[in-house]
């Protein structure tokens, strides 16, 4: 049943041939058998999600039931779930049980899905390789010795290893679309505002987003359909319709124009990486795209303007943790101080510490104007770069990652080269656009990604690039080793 998509698992429950608790019980059963190898989700919820198939079942015999209703996902480990542990991958939050639904999980609730589990996570989805977990490291099903990327590494690790068909994610610099790419699966970033974030824990509030992690483009749209939507509790909630997102996969690409912009493919691209994007342009061209050069002239800039904005929001969301309201308190405070002081010590992992430390310091007086300003300046130089090439083309088409998975470990002492993995991801969060990554090769046995970005609000052109690739190649639905 792990091999089906979610048409074919939404088909198979409709006509009976399994149930929506036996379907539970065998993701239930690869998760146990599996899990421990690749330490993919913090939380299981083997009775809720048992209960919510029962309920499905019961709705189907009522003829009630909506045609999500049974299918299973699991949530990545930010977004709050009533009653159920929510941990950010810290230990700030390791026992903190949310007392509401995130927007996302209510309406995936209310649409029948089956919640197996927690995914595991960067610390406050700050890192590139999910080493930062309070929980352990996540590993690669492809290669347990290297990383499944971050900071959703976990949910693109329990869907490469078959252990659930989609998972919700978060990306605020490439943390959905970069595990995709070092995992083999398929990952889409929204336009900022499509997915509602009441509930989601904030890392950087103007550039975190919401979206889903799948095997396919044609499985993400499905979830994608169930996530997106207006939310009055969210301020940056944009009240525009949900399209159909399924209706348009089969689209034709006759005269798609893609763009390639030449700041992609400048030094540090992986070679076997670069000749896996040249084989699927060729695909491309076959289905009738046209292939044109364009330029993102301030493409450069997009980590240095990243790694201010987002420290500095990260500063100011992360104070709220002090040992008074909820999460870790340390022992015994003598005073207020102490209280403040340990409990922070104690509750933040180091690579969290270093951002607050770092937006502190850009948001300190005399230095906001120098740091913070300049870099929201300059992003709206890099979104206007963006806004120039969608004037040429329908699509940017590039590299996800700028090589395959690493090492565990390999990256850990040297923050900077960690911070570079997501040199090709960063601009599209500062431009609130939407992009996604598709598995198109393999490079040493390892999934490489394909990353397709377009307009805002462009969703749907994106599924359908990636489900009409999808057709011609089955870098999709090739299976890691020791996962059958």
């Amino acid at each position: 049943m792990h091999d089906l998509n979610l048409a074919e698992m939404s088909a198979a429950l409709s006509v009976g041939e399994v149930s929506a608790v036996e379907l539970t019980r065998h993701f239930l059963n690869r998760i146990e058998r599996l899990d421990p190898h690749l330490n993919s989700l913090v939380t299981r919820c083997e009775e809720s999600a048992l209960a919510e198939a029962a309920a499905a079942d019961a709705a189907r015999a009522r003829g009630e039931a909506q045609p999500t209703s049974g299918l299973p996902l699991v949530h990545k480990d930010i977004f709050c779930t009533d009653g159920i542990l929510t941990t950010c991958g810290s230990r700030m939050l390791s026992n903190f049980v949310a007392p509401y639904d995130a927007h996302v999980v209510e309406r995936c609730k209310a649409q029948g899905w089956v919640c197996l589990g927690k995914t595991n996570m960067d610390e406050f989805a700050m890192g590139s390789s999910n080493e930062t977990s309070h929980f352990g490291p996540v590993r690669n099903p492809w290669d347990l010795s290297r990383v499944p990327g971050g900071s959703s590494g976990g949910s693109a690790a329990a869907v490469a290893a078959r252990l659930i068909p989609v998972a919700t994610a978060t990306d605020t610099g490439g943390s959905i679309r970069q595990p995709a790419a070092l995992c083999g699966v398929t990952g889409l970033k929204p336009t900022y505002g499509r997915v509602s974030r009441y509930g989601m824990i904030a890392f950087a509030s103007s550039l975190d987003q919401g979206g889903p992690i799948a095997r396919s483009a044609a499985d993400a749209a499905v979830l994608l359909g169930a996530m997106a939507g207006f939310d009055p509790r969210d301020s940056t909630s944009v009240d525009a319709p949900v399209p159909d997102y399924v209706a348009g996969l089969e689209d034709s690409l006759d005269g798609l124009r893609i763009g390639l912009p030449k700041e992609f493919f400048a030094a540090g691209l992986d070679a076997a990486l670069e000749r896996s994007i040249d084989e699927a342009l060729a695909v491309y061209r076959s289905l009738g795209a046209q292939v044109q050069e364009v330029s993102l002239p301030n493409l450069g800039l997009s980590v240095p303007v990243y790694y201010v904005i987002a420290p500095a929001e990260c500063s100011a969301n992360l104070s709220r943790y002090d040992g008074v309201r909820y999460g870790h308190r340390c022992d015994n405070p003598q005073d207020l101080d102490d209280l403040y002081t340990r409990t922070r010590a104690e509750g933040f992992g180091e690579e969290v510490k270093r951002r607050i430390l770092v937006g502190t310091y850009a948001l300190s007086a005399g230095y906001y104007d120098a740091y913070y300003r300049k870099a929201q300046q300059v992003r709206r130089l890099i979104r206007d770069d963006f806004a120039a090439a969608f004037n040429q083309v329908d699509v940017l088409f590039g590299p996800t990652s700028p090589s395959p998975a690493f090492v565990l470990g390999a990256k850990l002492s040297d923050p900077i080269s960690m911070y570079l993995e997501d040199v090709y991801t960063i601009a599209v969060n500062l431009a609130g656009l939407p992009a996604l990554s598709i598995p198109a090769g393999m490079v040493d046995g390892l999934p490489v990604g394909l990353q397709v970005i377009g307009n805002h609000f462009d969703e749907a052109r994106l599924l359908n690039v990636a489900h009409r690739f999808q057709q011609h190649t089955d870098w999709h639905q090739y299976m890691p080793p020791g996962c059958a």
